[in-house]
């Protein structure tokens, strides 16, 4: 699968009706504002305990129960030593990257502010993410750069500038 007429956000491929859709989108559009108000409570937390690195501790080791909790009641494998040997280590370490959003966050949220720190994050994500998808790198499917995505990328950035106004 590759390019954009490939891809199954334009073709239906899913089988997605258009209220499916609308809601999968409002569903996603409400995880971004469970992020905002994350740094905005982890940002509060460090203020409260004088801690960025046990505010980050705290907000891992609250999201690590709640992900426990989902995974025990969920259906589908369970943890196991066959886990380990059929995955490659790298993909083990995404919780690293995590470690580093919260801990940025955490210390930029109360200089920055919020819709600055989650406006530049987002910059950041779409430019990692356009990388990814343009090289189809650690196996993403190869979606080329194209002027229209890059047009996307720079309305991102000048958001920020006009966040930052």
């Amino acid at each position: 699968m590759e390019g954009s007429d490939a891809c199954p956000r334009f073709t239906g491929e899913y089988g997605m009706t258009a209220a499916l859709s609308a809601f999968s989108y409002l569903l996603v559009v409400g995880a971004g504002v469970s992020v905002a108000l994350q740094q905005v409570l982890n940002a509060n937390l460090r203020s409260e305990i004088g801690s960025p690195w046990w505010a980050g501790f705290v907000s891992y080791f609250v999201g690590m129960l709640a992900m426990l909790a989902v995974a025990l009641i969920s259906p589908g494998p369970r943890l196991s030593d066959s886990f380990a040997g059929s995955t490659s280590w790298l993909s083990w370490t995404g919780g690293i990257f995590g470690a580093i959003f919260i801990a940025t966050a955490i210390l930029m949220v109360p200089h920055l502010g919020a819709a600055t720190v989650l406006a530049l994050i987002v910059v950041g994500q779409m430019l990692g993410s356009l990388t990814f998808d343009h090289f189809g790198l650690l196996g993403v499917p190869h979606y080329p750069v194209s002027p229209t995505r890059l047009a996307g990328a720079a309305s991102l950035i000048l958001g920020v500038v006009l966040i930052r106004l």
